[in-house]
């Protein structure tokens, strides 16, 4: 399983209903984070820290404390960028990736809508 086509557009939706509802009452930057990594993974990039912020939706402290705490408890993968030391990539564990192929295989199997 590689996840599912339209995981883009699932991120692009998540972001919309920040239009019409106060984005504070929906923050969910534990999952935000979960499906920018899993989608740059199907698509090859890599993430920066800065970037992974910014896709979490929410204050860039709030961000980093999540991105910290999902990497101490193995979540997360933290990368130093070779040629620029300052820069750390964040990538899924093989654990976290295979667990979100699983859960949107299973979503393939329901017959109700994902959103």
């Amino acid at each position: 399983m590689t996840g599912p086509p339209n995981l883009r557009e699932i991120i692009k939706l998540r972001r919309l209903r920040d239009s019409f509802f106060q984005p504070d009452l929906f923050a969910d930057p534990a999952w935000d984070i979960l499906l920018d990594l899993k989608a740059a993974a199907l698509e090859g990039q890599q993430v920066s820290v800065s970037s992974l912020c910014i896709a979490a939706a929410v204050p860039p402290t709030t961000a980093l404390r999540w991105i910290t705490a999902m990497a101490q408890s193995g979540m997360l993968v933290r990368r130093q960028d070779p040629p620029d030391a300052r820069r750390v990539f964040i990538e899924l564990s093989a654990e976290t990736s295979a667990k979100l192929d699983d859960y949107f295989a299973a979503l393939t199997t329901r017959s109700t809508p994902m959103i």
